[in-house]
């Protein structure tokens, strides 16, 4: 698909061919390269939210799809494989030459975290970061994210069984709390808040973090 604010791209990496959905801004500032966790796909409620309010702010947003998803398979690969990917991708999200902000996921907050200082990412923005498995806090990947080694935002649901906001460690990134969200952003229809208030403090929260790198 393609018109003038939506390209499609297809990537070639070491672990198949990925595939890049651009929602372009005018006279964009920045590219926030956005990919699924290990459950899912780019039709997130998060990413798509993000895609649809953040090119108004000046930041262009490429929903990444990694191999293994493009390919129709269920099970993310390892860890290593998906850095693998995501590092076949960076060229073509750099190719537009502005700075690019790494994020994901889930598992692709992971890979972001990871990959951020190696590949020169701008920032992070890290999107339900599993901070460890449902009911196994002593499995901590707390690591990952302060090891980032650059600005990094998490934005977390406040019931999320992968680590609640009070969960995570001291560190220098910034965090907003999404109330009563779940691991996918979802709330309770009981909760005080609407889902689309429980996303438009994601793509404000997110916004704001975005206007305040230098």
């Amino acid at each position: 698909m393609t018109d003038a604010t939506h390209t499609t791209q297809t990537v070639e990496t070491g672990t198949g061919t990925a595939r890049v959905s651009w929602h372009h801004a005018p006279g964009a500032r920045l590219v926030l390269a956005v990919s699924h966790g290990a459950g899912g796909g780019i039709e997130a409620r998060d990413l798509r939210a993000l895609a649809r309010v953040l090119p108004a702010h000046g930041v262009s947003v490429a929903l990444v799809e990694q191999p293994w998803r493009v390919a129709g398979k269920k099970l993310a690969p390892a860890p290593r494989t998906l850095d693998t990917g995501w590092r076949g991708l960076w060229p073509a999200l750099a190719e537009p030459g502005l700075p690019v902000v790494a994020g994901g996921r889930s598992a692709g907050a992971r890979v972001a975290c990871r990959t951020a200082r190696e590949l020169g990412a701008h920032a992070v923005l890290a999107l339900s970061f599993p901070l460890h498995p449902p009911g196994r806090p002593e499995k901590s990947r707390a690591g990952e994210l302060l090891g980032a080694g650059v600005p990094t935002l998490v934005v977390q649901g406040g019931n999320d069984p992968f680590g609640k906001p009070a969960e995570f460690p001291k560190g220098t990134y910034d965090l907003v709390e999404v109330p009563y969200g779940d691991h996918g952003f979802a709330v309770p229809k009981r909760a005080p808040l609407g889902q689309d208030e429980a996303l438009a403090v994601i793509t404000d929260g997110t916004a704001k973090w975005l206007s305040s790198l230098s």
